[in-house]
């Protein structure tokens, strides 16, 4: 998501968000016949997508699918499915459902309605140039009509298991075999699908990866002095807590100078433009005393855990040491949780990244794990290090 070439201007920040932005509304329109199918992982419609900057050869698709959000009640949700260069393997092509960061929680921050997918440089298009087909949902309320219900394990897992089923409809080339992929809220809505998987049993679902993933909330949204942090991010937090408890009030959390943005970050703009209204401002300027034992914002740390369910095939968590954005101690310690509930995963903390340069620079190391599940290769594992 570029997020490391921040704007340093409100203007800038609009600015570059409008070049990047597509106009499509008509696609992201739930159907209104009554009759059609409405099961989760039911394709509503789909489209070739030639208004994206793709590498050479590779194809895109836009699609429209039935999911659930976190009360399993049924919700529309959009994605992209890119589709290798070349001829189509035996099997179909290996699919990785890429579950992608924070782009914001108003309906136009969706990726597919950005030129570039919103992580096209930062590896999204590594995936295909090593022929791996993508399925990348945007999270319902991106895109399509309804609030997101922002930083929900349970609705963004459903949105990226659901887009699986609905984009082999889409395109037959895709094969049987899948593994989940996420970064920073994503990393929390894979790690959610292995957690799924486990009750689902999909035998085509052969791991997770999760990478700065947002796995301990408590950390990410009130990190520990001398962990960073980002104030932006609250606001969204707040619009999500409403989407998922309507009773919910964002003035309860947060305070005059944190609302006086509010509209602007959640509704009016996207990443850069909610990075930009509340630049210079810590987390603790612009919400009230006492925020975190709200009833809801309780809720929502015990929806979003994760560490004490088990998960269906092998896990990889990635890290890096100088993020700002998802502490590594956080991180760490979610990792440290799950193998002492006997959760085996692959953990590696990758020295002085920041939150997007961990996922640019662990790209190489997430292709070549998740090409060794396809090969049917063991998955190692390294508890005895985190204790």
């Amino acid at each position: 998501m570029d997020s490391y070439a921040h704007a340093s201007t409100l203007e800038q920040a609009q600015l570059k968000e409008s070049r990047n932005a597509l106009a499509n509304e008509a696609f992201y329109q739930a159907p209104q016949n009554g009759n059609a199918p409405t099961y989760a992982g039911a394709l509503i419609r789909q489209e070739r997508a030639t208004d994206y900057i793709l590498p050479p050869g590779v194809q895109a698709y836009r699609i429209l699918y039935h999911s659930l959000d976190a009360t399993r009640h049924d919700v529309v949700s959009s994605a992209v499915v890119l589709v290798p260069a070349g001829p189509v393997p035996a099997g179909g092509w290996p699919v990785v459902a890429w579950a992608h960061g924070t782009s914001g929680v108003a309906r136009q921050c969706a990726p597919s309605l950005m030129k570039n997918l919103y992580y096209g440089n930062e590896g999204l298009f590594d995936f295909p140039a090593h022929g791996l087909a993508v399925v990348a949902t945007d999270y319902h309320g991106l895109g399509t009509s309804g609030a997101h219900q922002y930083m929900n394990k349970l609705a963004q897992g459903y949105d990226v298991i659901y887009s699986v089923a609905a984009a082999r409809s889409a395109v037959p080339a895709l094969g049987s075999r899948w593994v989940a992929d996420g970064h920073s809220q994503g990393g929390m809505a894979s790690w959610s699908v292995g957690e799924m998987e486990h009750d689902i049993a999909d035998p085509g679902y052969l791991g997770t990866v999760s990478v700065s993933g947002t796995i301990n909330m408590p950390d990410f949204v009130h990190p520990l002095p001398g962990e960073g942090g980002e104030s932006f991010y609250t606001p969204m937090v707040a619009y999500g807590l409403q989407a998922r408890y309507p009773q919910f009030d964002p003035h309860s959390m947060l305070n005059a100078t944190g609302m006086v943005h509010y509209d602007g970050a959640v509704r009016q703009g996207c990443w850069y433009v909610a990075n930009a209204l509340y630049d210079g401002q810590s987390i603790d300027s612009i919400t009230k005393k006492g925020w975190l034992d709200n009833k809801f914002v309780q809720s929502m740390f015990h929806e979003d855990a994760v560490a004490g369910q088990p998960l269906k095939g092998p896990l990889l968590v990635i890290t890096g040491g100088g993020d700002v954005t998802v502490p590594p101690e956080g991180v760490k310690a979610t990792a440290r949780a799950a193998c002492h509930n006997h959760i085996p995963l692959f953990f590696t903390e990758l020295p002085g990244l920041d939150h997007d340069p961990t996922m640019v620079q662990s790209t190489a190391m997430q292709i070549a794990w998740i090409k060794d599940r396809f090969s049917g290769k063991p998955a190692m594992e390294n508890c005895e290090s985190l204790k």
